[in-house]
C-alpha cells in the first residue's frame, strides 16, 4: 500500500429509527414565545472509549422542535431501559443550540435555555447507577430512567430570563457550562456586542441568581483591545451583536467565544469580565470589500481542545454564493494577552451550511444544495494542502416508483420494496398507515410482521372500498392494486423524506464516532476501503485523485485508476434488464462467466453512444491490464491465513462479549455489510463483462503476450466465485432474522460439521492496512453475537465454501476495523 495514507470516501450508514420517548410529568410552563427552527445536537461520555467503563460506546442526542425537546440515549453494547424522553417547555421555544450536556463524577447535567427561561436538569451519572467494573448483561437501565423524579418546578432549577435592557431578542446564539463550584453559567448575547451572563447556584446548595454583562468598564481598555461599540464609533457598519457563541471551560476560568455580525471574533473571560482579544477575520478573507459592509448573519463558531495541541478555533464566514472556512489556534502571549495563530484556510462552494463539526484535525460540514439534497464532506486542514474535500456517499431517498414486471405481483412487489431492510424506517410506515387508518386510534410498538400484516390489511381494505361492481376482470384488478399500493408507497416516501431531514453532525473526539442526527433518525459515517472508493467517486474527483495515495507504486495507481473508469463505463451503460441476467444467473448458482458473456453482447448490440470505444480507449492508457486486475482482485478477496493472537485475559473476554452487541450496533454492521458486498458484487460483475471484453481483443490489446490467455483464464476464475460469494453476504445480510429453537440449532451444526469448517468464534481479526480516515470505536472482539443475529434463520442458496465464509467474516471485521 501507499506510504503516504490516504484519505477516503466515507459511507452512511442508517441506524434504526428513534424509539417513542415517554414524556414525564410536570413539565415546565413559560410564557409564551414564538418558534424557531428544528436542532440537533449530541454529548459524548468522557469514558466512553475505555474498554472497561459502563459508559463504553454510549453517547446522548436530542433534537428540537418548538417548544419540545427528545434526548435518546444510545449504546452500541447494550440495550438501554427507558432511554428516550420527550420534554414539553409550554409557551416557550427552545432555542437552536440551547441543549448543552455537563459530565461530573457523579452526575450527568443537561442545560437548557429558550427564548425565556433557562432550566437544569440533574441525573445521576451511569457509572454511579451500575458500580460493576464487568459488563455482562444484555440490558441496563438507561440515565433517563429516574427522570420522573425530577421536579421541573423546582425554582432552583428553573429561572426565567429577566427582561434587561440591552439584551438581543433577535439572536439565537446561546452557551451553557458549570463553573468548578457547581454553577450553572447561560450565556445570551447584548446588543451592544457584549454577553450576558445568567447564573443558577448549585443544585445542592443555597444562593440567588445573578445576572453579569461581559463588557469594556472604561474607554482606555476598549483602546487597548481595539473593542469599542458601534454607537461610539459611529460608522455604518454591521452591529457587534454575537451570532456564533462557545465556552473553553478553564479550572478557574471560562473563556467565551463571540463571533459577532461585525465579522470579529471577540475572546471574553467570565472570571474577569473582560474582553481579551479582538480579531477582524476579514483580514483571512480573499475579496472581502462587499462583505465588510454586510451583516455576518451566517457566520458559525466552534471550539476543538486537545491536551496536547491546545484549543482550536473553526470559523465559518458565510457569503453569498461561497463560503469560507477558518482555523486558528488560540496563543497566549504575555500579560495575559491572546490572539490567533492562522493554521488554513479552505474554501467551498455549497452555499447553505446547516451544521459543521470541529476536530484538532479536521472539519466535518453539512450542508443543503440548491435542490434541497443532503451533502457531506470532511477534509483533514492539516495534511490536505490541495484543500480538495473527501465525499460522504449519503443514504438516498427509495425511488420514487417501484417497477413491477408483467410476472410479478402487485402486492408483493410493493411489501418487498416497502419492508426491504434500511429502505423505510418504522416511522415512516406507520404514519402512513396511520393516514390509511383514516385517523383511528393510534398504532405503536408493532413488530415487523405485525406492521407488514396491518399494512396489507389498510391498503387491502381500501382497495376492496373501491370495487363497486360485483365482478372485475384480473387486469382491471391488477391496475387497481398497482393504484392503491403506489398511493400508500408514496404516502411513505414523503414521510420518509421528512425524517431523513439532517439537522446535525455529532462527533465522538474520544472514538472518532461520526453520526449525522436527523428528524426521525440517526445514522453513522464509516470509511470506505480503496476498492470502493475508487469505484463510488465522482469522475471528477477520481480525475484529480493523488496516485501517491493509492499505491507506492505511481504507474500501478494510474492504471487501477483507468481500469476503475473501464469498470464504471461498463456500469453506467447495463440496463435493469442486463443486470437481472446477473442477478439471476447467482441466485440459481450458474456460472456467472456464461452471463458476463451474454451481457457483454448485449452492450455491444446496443452501443448507440460508442462506449465501447470509450472503454478501448481507456484500456490503452493501462500499461499493464494483467496485473491491474490482480491487484483489484487481491484488494478484494480476503480468502487469507486469518492471524491469530493470544487469548485475553478473563476480565478482558468478559467485557469485549458485549462489544457491538446492542440492536443498533447490529443494524449497523448489517447496513454496512450489506453496502460493501452490493458494492463489491458490483465492481466483481462489471470487472468479469470487462475480462471478457478483454478475450475477445486478444493479444493485440495488451503488452507481453506470451501466456496471456492461460492469466486471463486464471484471474476469470478468481473473479466468479468472488462475485457470487459478494452476492451471496448481499443477500444474507437482508434476509430478517428471527431467534431459532435450541434443538434446530444443534441440528444445524451437526450438519454443517460434516464440511469440516472451521470454527468461526475462535478467529480473530486480522490486521488490515492503517487509513488516515481511522473511524474505530473499539478494539478487537467477537463477532459471535452480530453473526448469529445475522445468520440465525436463513434460507437460500446453499453456497458455504471457504471463500464464502472467509469473505463474509472478513468483511465484518474490516468494516468495524476501518
Amino acid at each position: 500500500m501507499a506510504a503516504a495514507l490516504a484519505e477516503r470516501s466515507c459511507l452512511e450508514l442508517s441506524g434504526p429509527t428513534l424509539r417513542a420517548p415517554v414524556s414525564p410529568p410536570g413539565s415546565p410552563v413559560g410564557p409564551g414565545a414564538g418558534r424557531y427552527g428544528d436542532s440537533a445536537g449530541g454529548f459524548c461520555y468522557q469514558e466512553s472509549a475505555q474498554l472497561v467503563s459502563v459508559t463504553r460506546n454510549r453517547f446522548i442526542h436530542w433534537t428540537t422542535s418548538g417548544d419540545t425537546l427528545e434526548l435518546v440515549e444510545e449504546s452500541l453494547d447494550i440495550n438501554l431501559l427507558n432511554n428516550a424522553i420527550r420534554l414539553k417547555i409550554q409557551n416557550c421555544s427552545l432555542l437552536p443550540g440551547g441543549v448543552h450536556v455537563c459530565e461530573t463524577q457523579n452526575l450527568i447535567i443537561i442545560l437548557i435555555v429558550t427564548n425565556q427561561t433557562v432550566h437544569r436538569l440533574v441525573l445521576p451519572h451511569p457509572a454511579r447507577m451500575y458500580r460493576s467494573e464487568l459488563i455482562t448483561e444484555g440490558q441496563m437501565q438507561s440515565v433517563f430512567t429516574d427522570i420522573g423524579k425530577v421536579n421541573f418546578r423546582d425554582p432552583s432549577n428553573y429561572h426565567m430570563i429577566p427582561s434587561i435592557p440591552g439584551l438581543a431578542s433577535n439572536s439565537t446564539a446561546s452557551a451553557a457550562w458549570l463553573s468548578s463550584d457547581g454553577e450553572a453559567l447561560f450565556a445570551l448575547p447584548s446588543a451592544s456586542g457584549g454577553i450576558f451572563v445568567l447564573k443558577l447556584p448549585p443544585h445542592d446548595g443555597h444562593g440567588i441568581v445573578s445576572v453579569v454583562e461581559l463588557k469594556q468598564s472604561s474607554v482606555m481598555q476598549r483602546l487597548l483591545t481595539g473593542w469599542m461599540p458601534t454607537a461610539i464609533r459611529g460608522d455604518q457598519g454591521p452591529s457587534d451583536l454575537p451570532v456564533s457563541l462557545s465556552v473553553h471551560c478553564l479550572e478557574h476560568d471560562a473563556f467565551l467565544f463571540a463571533l459577532c455580525q461585525d465579522h470579529k471574533l471577540r475572546m471574553w473571560s467570565y472570571k474577569d469580565q473582560m474582553c481579551l482579544m479582538v480579531a477582524d477575520l476579514l483580514e483571512f478573507v480573499p475579496v472581502n470589500k462587499d462583505l465588510r459592509l454586510a451583516a455576518g448573519t451566517g457566520h458559525r463558531l466552534r471550539l476543538a481542545y486537545s491536551q496536547s495541541l491546545g484549543l482550536y478555533l473553526g470559523v465559518y464566514m458565510h457569503a453569498p454564493k461561497r463560503g469560507q472556512f477558518c482555523v486558528f489556534q488560540l496563543v497566549s502571549t504575555e500579560s495575559n494577552r491572546y490572539s490567533l495563530d492562522h493554521i488554513s484556510s479552505l474554501f467551498t462552494s455549497q452555499e447553505t451550511l446547516v451544521d459543521f463539526a470541529l476536530t484538532p484535525a479536521e472539519i466535518w460540514a453539512l450542508w443543503h444544495d440548491d435542490e434541497n439534497q443532503t451533502i457531506v464532506k470532511y477534509i483533514n486542514f492539516e495534511q490536505n494542502i490541495a484543500g480538495q474535500w473527501n465525499q460522504v456517499f449519503v443514504q438516498p431517498l427509495p425511488e420514487e416508483e417501484v417497477t413491477i414486471r408483467d410476472d410479478q405481483d402487485p402486492r408483493e412487489t410493493y411489501l418487498e420494496s416497502l419492508f426491504m431492510p434500511g429502505r423505510f424506517t418504522n416511522a415512516a410506515l406507520l404514519k402512513a398507515l396511520q393516514i390509511f387508518s383514516r385517523g383511528g386510534e393510534r398504532i405503536m410498538d408493532l413488530t415487523w410482521d405485525e406492521l407488514k400484516k396491518e399494512v396489507t390489511l389498510a391498503v387491502e381494505n381500501e382497495l376492496q372500498g373501491s370495487v363497486t361492481e360485483y365482478e372485475v376482470s384480473q387486469e382491471e384488478f391488477r391496475q387497481l392494486q398497482v393504484e392503491f399500493w403506489s398511493k400508500f408507497y408514496a404516502c411513505c416516501l414523503q414521510y420518509q423524506e421528512a425524517l431523513s431531514c439532517p439537522l446535525a453532525l455529532h462527533l465522538n473526539p474520544y472514538t472518532n464516532m461520526v453520526c449525522l442526527l436527523k428528524k426521525g433518525f440517526l445514522s453513522f459515517l464509516v470509511p470506505c476501503s480503496l476498492v470502493d472508493h475508487l469505484y463510488l467517486l465522482p469522475d471528477a474527483h477520481l480525475l484529480t485523485e493523488d496516485d501517491s495515495t493509492i499505491f507506492d507504486d505511481l504507474e500501478m495507481s494510474r492504471d487501477v485508476v483507468c481500469l476503475v473508469q473501464c469498470l464504471r463505463l461498463i456500469g453506467e451503460s447495463i440496463s435493469m434488464e442486463m443486470a437481472f441476467i446477473m442477478e439471476m444467473a447467482c441466485s440459481r448458482l450458474q456460472p456467472p462467466e456464461k452471463a458476463a458473456e451474454q451481457i457483454l453482447e448485449d452492450l455491444i448490440a446496443n452501443d448507440t453512444e460508442n462506449v465501447m470505444e470509450d472503454i478501448h480507449s481507456k484500456l490503452q492508457e493501462i500499461r499493464n491490464p494483467i496485473h491491474a486486475i490482480g491487484v483489484l482482485i487481491r484488494e478484494m478477496d480476503y480468502e487469507m491465513e486469518l492471524e491469530m493472537e493470544r487469548a485475553q485475559p478473563l476480565n478482558v473476554r468478559m467485557n469485549l462479549s458485549q462489544l457491538y452487541g446492542n440492536g443498533t450496533a447490529v443494524t449497523v454492521v448489517c447496513r454496512g455489510v450489506c453496502k460493501m458486498a452490493t458494492t463489491r458484487f458490483l465492481i466483481c460483475r462489471d470487472l468479469l463483462i470487462l475480462q471478457q471484453l478483454l478475450l475477445r481483443l486478444g493479444d493485440a490489446m495488451i503488452l507481453g503476450g506470451g501466456q496471456l490467455f492461460q492469466s486471463q483464464q486464471d484471474l476469470l476464475h478468481r473473479t466468479s466465485p468472488l462475485l457470487l460469494s459478494y452476492y451471496l453476504i448481499s443477500w444474507a445480510s437482508q434476509c430478517l432474522a428471527s431467534d431459532v429453537p435450541v434443538d434446530t440449532l444443534e441440528s444445524n451444526l451437526q450438519h454443517l460439521s460434516v464440511l469440516e469448517l472451521t470454527d468461526t468464534t475462535a478467529l480473530t481479526p486480522h490486521k488490515l492496512g492503517k487509513s488516515g480516515a481511522t473511524r474505530s470505536s473499539a478494539l478487537n472482539f467477537d463477532l459471535k453475537p452480530i453473526l448469529s443475529n445475522m445468520t440465525s434463520d436463513l434460507e437460500g442458496p446453499q453456497f458455504l465454501g471457504a471463500q464464502f465464509q472467509g469473505a463474509f467474516l472478513s468483511v465484518c471485521l474490516s468494516l468495524t476495523h476501518l
